[in-house]
């Protein structure tokens, strides 16, 4: 019997955009615990870039097929495989063999129900961005309701997830974003307030609008720019959480200590499966309810790949970038 094919997009060596390139590789088999998903659509996140060029501490074996994040219907399940049967619209939470492809494999562990209401775009969305979203600010951060946070560059797919988290957990949301444009997306997702992070003075503005109380939590998207001055804006027992930098900062550590407050980094590749399904399981309550719901900003096939991502590392994404195969 003939082996089926798929199209995948594979990197044979880092470097820039253009090293992403379309393949013909067999489909893979499930083996025992692992679902085989038909992909149909990709979510492409920045740290899918800092892999495909080797950058940020990143060295992949290469080749590869990049891709965290993905939803599509159950092809096939491996032996001991029973909480699903082919046809169930699902998204994973990873993958074992990329998502940019037509198909791809994943324990039955990573695999959880793509809720009705939400379309395979939005699905794969829902690890990367909800799930960085969920452990920082929960996990991580510990947010209570009625507490504030600033979202440092919101209008990215992790930024939009954070807001609408925030909100639903019933805090008091700040938010920056480098655009009107974006600006109004912000508010639009449930941001009380939007500063511009292109102006120098958006620090003043924040303590202006907390009339000087500062901010009890801050997810810092950009932490080599803004890491320093963060530390400023927060409250006694205030806590940072660092969700992406590209680059060193210099910060003053008296004023951390002064605030007894907290920096704390963040790679979701850290977290265990447990952690996982503690996260999406508290996720699917908001997606069901209508409180959590992905943004989609542009969607590209397969072929444009390379498009993808150089959209998402040279422009201020509005939403979720995903790939459709």
């Amino acid at each position: 019997m003939p082996v089926k094919k798929m199209r995948a997009v594979v990197v044979a060596a880092t470097g820039d955009s253009s090293v992403l390139k379309i393949s013909t590789l067999p489909v893979p088999e499930p083996g025992p615990g692992q679902i085989l998903i038909r992909v149909l659509a990709a979510g492409v996140n920045p740290v899918d870039t800092y892999l495909r060029a080797g950058i940020q501490g990143y060295n992949p074996v290469c080749p590869y097929t990049p891709g965290i994040d993905l939803a599509g219907t159950v092809e096939k399940t491996g032996e001991g495989v029973v909480t699903f049967k082919p046809g169930d619209r699902v998204y994973a939470a990873g993958n074992l063999t990329g998502s940019y492809a037509e198909f791809a494999l994943a324990r039955a562990g990573q695999v959880f129900p793509l809720p009705g209401q939400l379309s395979f775009s939005q699905g794969a969305t829902l690890h990367v961005p909800y799930g960085t979203a969920y452990r920082a600010l929960i996990q991580k951060a510990g947010a209570k309701p009625g507490e504030s946070v600033l979202v440092h560059g919101g209008s990215g797919g992790v930024g939009l997830a954070a807001i609408q988290l925030a909100r639903w957990k019933g805090l008091q949301v700040i938010a920056s974003a480098g655009s009107s444009a974006g600006a109004s997306l912000l508010k639009s997702q449930g941001a009380g307030a939007v500063v511009d992070h292109t102006d120098p003075d958006h620090f003043a503005s924040i303590m202006t609008i907390t009339e000087g109380n500062g901010v009890d939590i801050i997810l810092e998207m950009m932490a080599d720019l803004n890491l320093g001055k963060d530390l400023a804006l927060l409250k006694t027992f205030g806590r940072v959480v660092v969700v992406g930098s590209r680059g060193p900062v210099e910060i003053t550590p008296r004023d951390i200590m002064s605030r007894d407050a907290t920096i704390t980094g963040l790679a979701l590749r850290n977290a265990t499966e447990g952690d996982f399904r503690e996260i999406h399981h508290a996720l699917s309550d908001g997606f069901r309810s209508g409180a959590l719901s992905p943004v989609i900003a542009k969607e590209f096939s397969l072929e444009e790949a390379g498009k993808a991502h150089d959209s998402i590392s040279t422009t201020r994404a509005l939403g979720k970038i995903v790939l459709i195969p």
